[in-house]
């Protein structure tokens, strides 16, 4: 494991705490502070013990070429303030206990991984603290550049980073069996790395979403309209068959909610075993949502990344709905329960599941990527515990 924060001094320390705000803003007002909230642990154990901080994060996707309104951290700084309960001195040279830098990514450097852009971003601090997860997969400046130029001084993790890597890593080399991993999401394609690497691991991985398609049709299933990546179905068959060689079970779909459009009127169709033409298979079916659900409750270890469906329309939102319950059924009852980011997120905080899972990851990317066994330079930058 990685050096924490907690573990070195920070008394009159000036820490540069790389975190993740990229929080969604309309028209100025944040819609959800959710990963402000989530990395006020780290800068509050700074604080309590004499030490400053210096935030720097991303917002969106500006062009890179200088300021964009749109883009601006100040609603940030402001949300921040409120949170921590003193002034956050924002994008100005200051003394001041919590200072938050503005928007790195209006900057090219930034995502260009720029050296001398980091070594200034480093400058005048004491220690680095990397507490954001949802980017420690890119090789940005202030990811790999910034630590690379505090060689010598601590480089430690935030408690965001250390909990991540915690349950995504060593939670998951250490699983309680049956493992099982429930994967959904639209394309085969994105998941492939993770099935690969699960298979001979997990007990048990169930496949919904769009991406069930590819493999139901590498299997001889018709899918009708259902959306179909067809260069890789000789890939699926061949990974079906590593599955079966290394004793993991792979569940799919056995019915599905079907539809011709996607929409909230849209009428559905409960169809089992081959989809015919014209129809588009955009949900799980109820016999699949209560086999699921069963895997679910009799399982010790749960990953989930990616939902049953497309559950932001809701004639299309039972499945992720009942398998996102069965998962907080079983670890009401002792299950680990680990929640990849982005839609399996953002699908149990519409469901209002949120405190009912063991760990909701805050980067769905790199919750994905090291699922595939990937390392992280932002990571390996880091001191180790001794």
């Amino acid at each position: 494991m990685k050096q924490s924060i907690k573990e070195v001094d920070v008394q009159g320390k000036r820490v540069l705490m790389r975190v993740d705000f990229n929080v969604p803003i309309q028209d100025g007002e944040i819609v959800d502070d959710r990963r402000i909230q989530m990395a006020l642990p780290t800068i509050q154990s700074v604080l309590e013990r004499g030490g400053k901080v210096t935030l720097i994060s991303h917002l969106g996707r500006p062009s890179g070429n200088g300021f964009e309104e749109a883009f601006t951290l100040k609603p940030v700084a402001e949300r921040l303030s409120e949170l921590l309960g003193t002034t956050v001195a924002f994008d100005v040279p200051s003394e001041a206990s919590v200072v938050l830098r503005e928007n790195l990514r209006f900057d090219e450097r930034e995502k260009a991984g720029d050296d001398a852009f980091g070594a200034m971003l480093a400058e005048g601090c004491d220690i680095y603290c990397n507490d954001a997860f949802g980017t420690a997969h890119r090789n940005h400046a202030s990811m790999v550049a910034v630590p690379r130029h505090m060689d010598g001084k601590p480089r430690v993790a935030g408690l965001l980073l250390e909990k991540e890597l915690q349950y995504l890593d060593e939670t998951i080399k250490h699983a309680q069996v049956p493992f099982i991993a429930i994967l959904g999401g639209a394309k085969v394609s994105d998941k492939l790395g993770a099935i690969d690497r699960l298979i001979g691991t997990v007990n048990t991985i169930v496949i919904g979403g769009a991406m069930a398609y590819t493999l139901l049709a590498a299997k001889g299933v018709s899918i009708g309209n259902s959306l179909v990546e067809e260069e890789l179905l000789e890939q699926s068959r061949e990974m079906l068959r590593k599955a079966d060689a290394k004793g993991t079970v792979i569940q799919l779909p056995q019915d599905h909610v079907c539809a011709t459009m996607i929409a909230d009127d849209a009428e559905t169709t409960i169809v089992r075993g081959n989809i015919p033409n014209g129809l588009m298979g955009l949900d799980i079916g109820p016999e699949t949502a209560i086999s699921f659900a069963e895997i679910c409750k009799q399982a010790k270890t749960i990953l989930w990344n990616g939902p049953m469906g497309v559950f932001e329309y809701e004639p299309f939102s039972f499945g992720t709905k009942g398998v996102a319950e069965a998962i907080a059924e079983a670890t009401s009852q002792g299950a680990v329960s680990i929640v990849g980011g982005g839609d399996s997120a953002a699908a149990i905080s519409q469901f209002g599941l949120e405190m009912q899972m063991t760990h909701i990851s805050t980067g769905g990317g790199a919750s994905l990527q090291m699922l595939e066994g990937k390392e992280f330079l932002s990571v390996s930058l880091l001191n180790d515990n001794v």
